[in-house]
């Protein structure tokens, strides 16, 4: 099967201008089939503050009101996914930049919780990821790029975790390619001891996992990226990595770096 690698960055890296740069020419000199995936930044949390939008964070995932939406759909499908396409094509990396909206390519539903409302947040599942259409241009030598904007196809745009996206399109696409799903950060993988840098686990497993989250020992934003590596795992994508984004030229070469995820 043909290897294909799914990257997820996030807003830190998106912030800044220079760590971006030398992450996304890395990134363009990946032999073969990529598709990248990114969050946000502070951009969108900025804007909203200058405009009064109230923003609700709980375990790491976003509380999308209407405002918010408009807001992110504009930062994320808008200013930042463009942003990636144009300096990946700087890089002669022939990217071409989407929300879920266009072509389908990724159709969710509104979040349904007992207890807590999350608006304008879409859910997803492997069925919701239009593989073909993403086999068909990676087949003509494109490099998809996705933003966390998805849609219901009923005309409502939703904001979607991009570490559930990532891990979701990893597995849709795990029939098709030989698939290694990288989430790259500012840490060295997970960390032992969130105050030690270097306390990173060279591998994870569920068990261990519990443990660190029940003694609190996990910082609330890697919890999805968790979350959605140990899905991915048990449904079928072959490779799972938590890696500093500074390391990826060396995980493409060795395949060692960061927390490999193991069930």
């Amino acid at each position: 099967m043909q290897k294909l690698y799914i990257i997820k960055i996030g807003g830190n890296l998106i912030d800044d201008k220079k760590s971006l740069k030398a992450f996304l020419e890395q990134f363009s000199k990946i032999k073969g089939a990529k598709i990248l995936i990114h969050g946000g930044g502070k951009l969108a949390e900025t804007l909203a503050e200058k405009l009064k939008i109230t923003q609700t964070m709980i375990d790491g995932r976003r509380i999308t009101n209407k405002k918010t939406l408009k807001l992110v759909t504009m930062v994320y499908a808008g200013r930042i996914n463009k942003n990636l396409v144009a300096k990946l094509q700087s890089f002669n990396c022939n990217a071409i930049g989407f929300s879920g909206a266009d072509g389908n390519m990724i159709q969710a539903e509104k979040r349904h919780h007992p207890e807590i409302d999350f608006g304008f947040v879409g859910d997803i599942n492997e069925n919701s990821i239009n593989h073909e259409l993403i086999m068909n241009m990676i087949n003509l030598g494109l490099v998809p790029v996705f933003s966390a904007i998805t849609h219901d196809k009923k005309g409502n745009l939703f904001n979607t975790n991009a570490d559930t996206i990532a891990g979701t399109v990893a597995q849709a696409l795990s029939k098709h390619f030989d698939t290694e799903l990288l989430f790259c950060f500012d840490k060295n993988g997970v960390l032992e001891n969130i105050e030690d840098e270097n306390s990173n686990l060279k591998t994870i497993n569920k068990q261990e996992f519990s443990e660190l989250k029940s003694a609190g020992k996990l910082h609330k934003g890697i919890l999805p990226k968790l979350e959605n590596a140990f899905r991915a795992k048990e449904n079928g994508v072959q490779k799972v990595f938590l890696i500093n984004e500074k390391k990826l030229s060396y995980q493409i070469k060795l395949g060692n770096e960061g927390t490999e995820i193991c069930l």
